[in-house]
Parts: C-alpha cells; sequence; structure tokens
C-alpha cells in the first residue's frame, strides 16, 4: 500500500484550512462568505451613494449610466471594431476563439494592446469607485474585450469568477470586482449579462480535479469549476436573476464571487463589453490554490501588479 508522503499530508491541510478550496472534494458544497463585501462600509467616501453602496451590498451588483459621454462611448465602439477586424495588429496568444468556430470570442490583455482602453482601465471615474468599495489601492489583475457575435455568439456558463482566480491563479481573498462597460446595446435577446442577485454571499465548491492547462480549453467552453445543478438551484430560489441589459456605455460593476453567467446570442444584434477586474494591492496572486502552474500573464497579471494612478476625467487627455 502506498503511503502519503509528509509533502502530500501539509498540502492536504493546507487545502483543508483554506476557507474558499475547491475542486477537491467528490461532493460539491455552499459554505458562507467569509470576507467583507464593502471593505469600506455602507458610508465610504467615494463617488457611489450609500444608497448604491447597500445595493452593490446586498445584491452582489449595481449598474451605472451616464458615466461616459457620447464621444467616448463613440471611440470605444470604434476601437472595438478595430481590433475585431485588424487581428494581425494583436498577439495572437490573448486572441479567443467561439468553440467549434474561428469566430472571435475574447482578446485579453487589452489594456495593454490598446492604448485607448488603457486609459479607460486607469481613469479616475472607475478607479475611484473600485477603491470605494475595495477600501485599497487597486491594480488590473485581467481585462479582456468580449464579442458575442449576433446569430454564433456562446454562453458563458453560470459560474464565479473567484472560484477559478483563487484555484487557478492563486487569488487569496475576495477583495477584487469587475465593471463590465457595454459597447453594444444590450437587450434581452441578443445574450446579456445573467447575474444571480445576493449569490455573492455564498460560495461554491466545485468538483473535479483541474487538468493541466486548462485555460486552453475554458477559456472557449469551461467545464471546471462549473457548479452543479443542485447548488445553482438553490442560489436562484434564495435570488432569482436579474437580467442586466442597457445601452451603449452603461457600466456595470459586480462582485468577483456572484454566480453570473449569459446565453448564446441567436440574435442578429452583436452584443460587445469591455471587462475590466480590479483586485486589492493587498490582494496580490500566491502560488495557485489549485496547486498547479499559474496560468499566463495574459490571463492573471503577476509580474506589473502595481497601483493604478488614476488619470484624469476624460478618456482623450487632462481636462
Amino acid at each position: 500500500m502506498a503511503h502519503a508522503t509528509r509533502h502530500d499530508v501539509s498540502d492536504r491541510a493546507a487545502k483543508q484550512d483554506d476557507p474558499y478550496r475547491s475542486r477537491i472534494s467528490l461532493l460539491p458544497e455552499i459554505v458562507p462568505r467569509v470576507d467583507p463585501v464593502l471593505y469600506g462600509g455602507r458610508h465610504s467616501a467615494g463617488p457611489l451613494t450609500s444608497e448604491q453602496l447597500a445595493s452593490y451590498s446586498h445584491d452582489g451588483f449595481i449598474q451605472l449610466h451616464g458615466l461616459l459621454d457620447a464621444a467616448e462611448i463613440k471611440a470605444l465602439q470604434a476601437e472595438h471594431v478595430r481590433l475585431r477586424t485588424n487581428r494581425s495588429t494583436i498577439d495572437q496568444d490573448t486572441l479567443i476563439l467561439e468553440p467549434g468556430s474561428a469566430e472571435l470570442r475574447s482578446v485579453f490583455q487589452i489594456h495593454v494592446q490598446s492604448d485607448l482602453i488603457g486609459r479607460l482601465a486607469s481613469d479616475a471615474r472607475l478607479v475611484a469607485i473600485t477603491r470605494q468599495i475595495l477600501g485599497d489601492d487597486v491594480y488590473i489583475h485581467q481585462a479582456r474585450l468580449n464579442y458575442k457575435p449576433g446569430l454564433f455568439g456562446k454562453e458563458f456558463y453560470w459560474h464565479s469568477d473567484f472560484e477559478t482566480w483563487h484555484v487557478e491563479d492563486g487569488m487569496p481573498r475576495m477583495r477584487a470586482l469587475s465593471m463590465s462597460i457595454l459597447l453594444t446595446e444590450n437587450t434581452p435577446y441578443n445574450g446579456p449579462l445573467l447575474i444571480m442577485p445576493g449569490s455573492h454571499h455564498h460560495y461554491v465548491r466545485c468538483v473535479g480535479e483541474t487538468p493541466d492547462d486548462h485555460y486552453k480549453q475554458s477559456l472557449r467552453k469551461q467545464e471546471y469549476g462549473v457548479p452543479d445543478a443542485d447548488s445553482l438551484s438553490q442560489l436562484y430560489v434564495a435570488g432569482g436573476i436579474a437580467t442586466l441589459t442597457g445601452a451603449a456605455g452603461s457600466i456595470v460593476v459586480f462582485d468577483c464571487n456572484a454566480m453570473h453567467g449569459s446565453n448564446s446570442n441567436i440574435a442578429p444584434l452583436p452584443r460587445s463589453n469591455v471587462f475590466l477586474v480590479y483586485n486589492s494591492i493587498k490582494n496580490r496572486l500566491t502560488d495557485p490554490f489549485g496547486g498547479k502552474k499559474p496560468r499566463p500573464e495574459f490571463i492573471a497579471n503577476r509580474r506589473k501588479a502595481t497601483a493604478l494612478a488614476p488619470r484624469s476625467v476624460s478618456l482623450f487627455g487632462d481636462r
């Protein structure tokens, strides 16, 4: 009979001490979140009102309108078309295609490859919101353009981003958030973002050991770190599903642990957004908690995890 080595035993013990362990058990489990949602509290200073902060704390997301002006929205739309139609200018490793087709699904590390989106990521209006919620200086953990072409764009199945970022990237705690900046109108029928309100208060431990180099498949279609049907049903019964529609330029801010996804786009209208992930500077990545090698830098920022210096309130320069 094989005996466990001291290294194996210590690894198992470390995982058992991890409040957000996942993919190590044969059975899924829902456990309470142990981290704050609002690190600065409901009355912290910043651009969000106490009512907006309370809504974010309760539901795990808020929607913002009118933060970007018409010229900025138009410029971002032109940039996303340029990047889609001129793929030769993009690092080919960062291009993710739709499962089963050559349609473009996502472009990662987009804040580095586009000056305009780089300015958007460090825009003072966005950074101030993240600082208010996370109570700390922030950096970009991940940034991408999501394309969901009309008639062909496939779904993003239900998931908690934090579960993947914890297991596969080594994000220690729930002190991160995402911003989805809508570049096209999001309607009920072109695959808008769906979120289960209140789900961020619970952590779903998933089953199935993560394969090596899982990202090569998961970015096109995720099969590990996917919640089980019973857990999803419980979260749905508790909070339902919110459909986040809105005009181009709308912004959805949502917690890193919110259970979310989106349907396939079988409408003729495309659905595109800029997806920015802000992480607290005190929550930098460590070794992945799933025991595998870290995912590439273009997916999970390790080497340049320095606090953002907020830019003035304009994508076109100082005002």
